[in-house]
């Protein structure tokens, strides 16, 4: 599912000429050509997810080396469902971040979300599927509230999220009544980041996104040879989706292998429900930034909001959904918290979500200046800040010192993106 996501979107650089996907500035014709064409984009300052994968592989290494129990299918587990809910959120807000704009109010407002979910379920009795709705549904409404103070009255994203970030601190504690703890009993809501999949099930999911991934591949690339352009060799796509089925399938069997340290109170074994959850937000997400005029329309707004306007674009109604979007994504976050901590609090969303989930998209290589990044990004950044997280945990490490470290990878994230821009303005 993240190698179906990696694709570059066909955006165009300019809103006054025709566009061109990526792959058609290095045409194809084998696998050299293909080297050659990607390491001409890294000397251009395209990097993408490059160094987010570069630092996630060497991450996992040096704490393999140092904690082998870092490796062990129990942690692996652990890592997977306690960075779901900032990668959620994470998603939501690369919409805002191609756009330029930023939202600080996406940690509490899940924290919102979360509560209504909560009260809904348990002092009201509402079934689940009512009571996600509902959270859902406010998320949005916070969202297209910002948004419109954003596009439409003109307030800076900056000072609107801002003023919310501190006001939904006190909706939550006025939804609490002042600190209330509300536990979260549906089965169905507990399950979301608690229970898991079959381990049969979980050999099927990787069956079916290897063939989806392998079939959407070739569907692309035969699309572009019936517009004339070069395709994709046979040759690359096979090597992608073995990674697919190598990566995929040394998880999928990891994660099946028991976890319980006592198998005589409950077995635990199977891959995260969670997992498919954030796999099919990623796939929702992905295809409407990559494949949907409104996904082109936001890189368009992003790269240039003037000239995406004089293309006839409607900017305004971009931004707004942008923060749409990325509220009712927190919302899914916000739910995803509730069900692994069983309750919500006034915490919930606070902390350091935020600076997680915005850590997340940047250091997954989404641009803090605009029209640069992917949902994909959310994903692979949301891993990098979990590795760390939860490596230092092993060693020992104090809460000042995780927040240091990931404070200095954000901060080389940041730099690399600055100087990748520059390099490729020069050229």
């Amino acid at each position: 599912m993240t190698a179906l996501a990696s694709e570059e979107p066909e955006k165009p650089e300019q809103l006054n000429r025709p566009a061109a996907p990526a792959d058609d500035r290095h045409p194809v014709g084998g696998l050299a050509d293909v080297g050659r064409g990607y390491l001409d984009r890294i000397r251009t300052g395209e990097l993408g997810s490059l160094p987010a994968v570069a630092g996630l592989v060497v991450l996992c290494a040096f704490f393999s080396l140092l904690r082998p129990v870092f490796l062990s299918n129990l942690n692996f587990a652990n890592l997977l469902t306690q960075s779901a809910g900032s990668i959620a959120i994470a998603m939501g807000l690369v919409f805002v971040l191609l756009l330029g704009e930023i939202d600080l109010s996406a940690g509490y407002a899940s924290g919102v979300c979360a509560a209504v979910l909560a009260i809904l379920l348990t002092n009201h009795g509402w079934p689940w599927y009512a009571a996600v709705t509902a959270a859902v549904l406010t998320g949005a409404v916070i969202g297209l509230l910002i948004g419109t103070l954003v596009a439409k009255v003109g307030i800076p994203s900056f000072v609107v999220t801002l003023a919310a970030f501190l006001g939904f601190q006190g909706i939550v504690l006025i939804l609490l009544k002042e600190g209330t703890n509300v536990s979260v009993k549906d089965p169905t809501i507990l399950a979301v980041a608690n229970d898991n999949l079959s381990p049969a099930l979980g050999w099927v999911l990787l069956a079916g996104c290897t063939a989806g991934y392998a079939a959407l591949q070739l569907r692309r690339s035969r699309g572009r040879r019936g517009r004339g352009l070069t395709g994709t060799p046979v040759a690359l796509l096979a090597v992608r989706t073995g990674a697919v089925v190598v990566l995929g399938s040394a998880a999928v069997y990891l994660l099946n292998q028991e976890r319980s340290r006592n198998v005589l109170v409950g077995s635990l074994k199977g891959v995260p429900l969670v997992v498919p959850v954030i796999g099919a937000l990623l796939l929702l997400g992905t295809f409407t930034l990559q494949r949907t005029g409104f996904g082109l329309h936001v890189y368009a707004v992003g790269g240039s909001p003037e000239a995406a306007r004089r293309a006839g674009i409607n900017v305004a109604f971009i931004r707004t959904a942008a923060f749409v979007i990325c509220s009712c994504l927190a919302a899914v976050g916000g739910i995803i918290a509730a069900s692994r901590g069983n309750s919500v609090d006034p915490n919930t969303g606070g902390s350091n979500v935020l600076l997680l989930a915005v850590g997340s998209a940047v250091i997954g290589g989404t641009s803090l200046f605009g029209g640069r990044g992917r949902v994909v990004d959310a994903v692979l950044g949301g891993l990098v800040v979990a590795v760390i997280q939860n490596g230092m945990g092993l060693m020992g490490y104090s809460s000042g010192v995780k927040y240091a470290v990931t404070g200095s990878v954000l901060l080389v994230a940041a730099g690399v993106d600055a100087m990748s821009r520059r390099r490729t303005a020069r050229r």
